[in-house]
């Protein structure tokens, strides 16, 4: 009997394969998630406000943490890999304090209250979800 080794044909891990479609499809529920932590952590932090404007500020962590996570860590990981991955987390909240900063007309103290608040609201949803789903 011979054994068929799956090296050599892998099996396709995920339904898109990879490519720009996969891209896309992160890029949408990474905006959408981030959306969503960043109304519930406005609503808590402001009060009533719209929710437009939290799909605003979405896409822009989303594309700061998806392009750095990818490139951005390698390039700065040949110090240390924890070093890529600060340099990535601080340039996203850095980014997402600017948009929320534009988007909601906030001052700069408010900013970043609601920013760190943001950034609690996504990793409390974030570990939540993986938990349940078991993503990793």
């Amino acid at each position: 009997m011979v054994a068929r080794s799956t090296a050599r044909s892998p099996l396709q891990t995920d339904i898109t394969g990879g490519g720009l479609f996969a891209l896309l499809v992160t890029l949408v529920l990474t905006s959408l998630f981030y959306a969503v932590t960043l109304h519930l952590a406005a609503t808590f932090f402001i009060g009533d406000v719209p929710s437009q404007r939290a799909a605003y500020v979405g896409p822009v962590p989303a594309v700061v943490s998806i392009l750095l996570g990818r490139y951005g860590v390698e390039s700065i990981g040949f110090v240390s890999p924890g070093l890529g991955i600060v340099v990535v987390l601080l340039a996203t909240l850095v980014a997402d304090a600017i948009a929320i900063s534009v988007s909601y007309r906030i001052s700069w103290r408010p900013t970043a209250l609601l920013t760190v608040l943001h950034l609690a609201f996504a990793a409390v949803l974030g570990f939540a979800l993986n938990n349940i789903l078991g993503f990793f």
